[in-house]
């Protein structure tokens, strides 16, 4: 497995213990639709959150939410919607973004809440 591979799952791991420690409910990880996955889906406070998780060893390479691109943040709302369907989920739903810096076995998270709108992209 390549370094950047281990890498995101440790980043995936650290953001979803963090998550758990703040009270979310972790559905499902790294949920497959079409040829993409979304990293974490969660609920909290009777919202289906969908979660980009984002792991750097450098804090100052890019900002978290820049580097969840239009078009990625497009494919994750068509996700969702699947996702929505599929399971028949009746929450409305918040997109959010966690930034997960590991430096020496320091690992720093950010959470961005609400971090798109579906509206904004459609």
């Amino acid at each position: 497995m390549s370094d950047h591979i281990i890498l995101g799952k440790k980043g995936e791991d650290e953001a979803a213990r963090f998550l758990v420690k703040n009270g979310y409910k972790i559905r499902n990880r790294n949920w497959r639709y079409k040829a993409n996955e979304v990293d974490i889906i969660a609920e909290k406070n009777n919202l289906l959150i969908v979660i980009e998780v984002k792991t750097r060893t450098n804090p100052d390479f890019e900002n978290p939410k820049e580097a969840v691109t239009k078009k990625k943040q497009r494919f994750i709302i068509k996700a969702t919607d699947a996702y929505i369907q599929k399971y028949d989920i009746q929450l409305e739903t918040q997109f959010d973004i966690v930034a997960v810096t590991i430096q020496n076995n320091n690992v720093q998270i950010e959470h961005i809440e609400d971090a798109f709108q579906a509206s904004l992209l459609l």
